[in-house]
């Protein structure tokens, strides 16, 4: 299991330059891709505090969850940490609320057009990982200490 965390290390940077849709105004002019950190260079040009919300829930609290719990798992962390760490996994599953309430939202307006991309998956899929390890490590924890 810890190697599975640890690949996580690799796959969140991955992901967050990965496109998350692809966005245009018409169907006659090209589709832009959009990815976590092209959406956090626009919010810091446009709305800094809503910056710093987006960039903790998606860049930080996953990173350190994933780093917290690889420290639980090599034994430089006490187990106890565990209730914290699966907060930071949740923090990040906010993240990908907010996108495919945007998603949704676009979508429901009929201005543009809106397509979902891999990167929304890979995205998703290494956060709901991350929780699923979290969990996994508690349960072979709660034995233990019975």
């Amino acid at each position: 299991m810890r190697w599975l965390n640890l690949l996580l290390v690799l796959l969140y940077p991955v992901s967050w330059f990965a496109p998350l849709m692809k966005a245009g105004l018409l169907p006659l002019f090209g589709m832009s891709e959009i990815s976590v950190i092209s959406g956090l260079q626009a919010l810091w040009g446009t709305d800094i505090a809503l910056a710093l919300v987006v960039t903790a829930f998606a860049l930080f609290a996953p990173m350190l969850k994933t780093l917290g719990l690889a420290l639980v798992q090599f034994g430089l962390l006490d187990r106890r940490a565990l209730p914290a760490i699966g907060v930071l996994g949740k923090c990040a599953m906010a993240d990908i609320f907010l996108i495919a309430l945007y998603v949704t939202l676009a979508k429901g307006m009929g201005v543009g057009r809106i397509e979902t991309a891999w990167g929304l998956y890979l995205f998703t899929g290494c956060v709901l990982a991350s929780i699923a390890l979290t969990i996994a490590e508690g349960r072979r924890a709660a034995p233990q200490s019975a």
